[in-house]
């Protein structure tokens, strides 16, 4: 029993050990802007409202405005299907708020299906791979850059992040958010990031039904 004990604590620790090793990873990565060149800008989507992108999601396309003015690359691709009773999807809020401040519609590409990050990143890798594209730069909150570079990579993709600095998810609200990565983060590694993905959207349709 003593050495049952022993080995149970000793698991908690080693447990304890990594999440807080995958924490600072999370946390780090938020801090660290990657921004160079590369073949394409994938801007990670998230809520709009009837064609009107929310200030998460503008503060994002915003960011990637401003790495596409300093040519970093020559296409942007936005990404992010539709909620149950949207007239439009996130990609499409996304591309109009870009035309409107000067990105060409030749410059941008759509993906227009994805529900969630994974599924958003495998349809961009997939579509780019029809292109010979591979090298991309990622757009999304701080706390999110850890994990879609992970995803990216699961996909194939060479990726760096530039995340946005003028998201309004800060303090607490951001710290609850780390949290949540550093768990999938975990969950992901150990089972990869497509079961990872798969088994979020289970949890969520067991709590709130989604129309297909």
């Amino acid at each position: 029993m003593r050495l049952i004990l022993k080995g149970t604590v000793g698991l908690i620790l080693l447990g304890l050990a990594y999440g807080a090793v995958t924490f600072f990873q999370v946390w780090s990565a938020a801090r660290r802007d990657q921004a160079r060149a590369a073949q394409a800008i994938v801007v990670l989507g998230t809520a709009q409202y009837d064609g009107r992108p929310s200030p998460v999601l503008k503060a994002r396309l915003d960011h990637a405005v401003g790495l596409y003015r300093r040519k970093l690359a020559p296409v942007i691709v936005v990404t992010g299907g539709s909620r149950p009773g949207d007239r439009v999807t996130e990609a499409t809020a996304s591309a109009d708020y870009l035309l409107a401040r000067g990105v060409p519609d030749k410059n941008l590409l759509r993906e227009v299906s994805g529900g969630s990050s994974w599924e958003s990143l495998a349809a961009v890798a997939a579509f780019l791979d029809d292109r010979s594209i591979d090298d991309v730069l990622l757009v999304s909150d701080p706390f999110h850059s850890f994990r879609i570079r992970a995803m990216a990579d699961e996909l194939g993709l060479k990726s760096r992040t530039s995340p946005t600095r003028t998201s309004p998810i800060s303090g607490f609200r951001e710290a609850k958010y780390m949290a949540r990565e550093t768990l999938a983060v975990t969950v992901g590694r150990i089972i990869g990031f497509r079961r990872e993905a798969n088994l979020r959207e289970a949890n969520l349709n067991e709590v709130v039904p989604i129309r297909v």
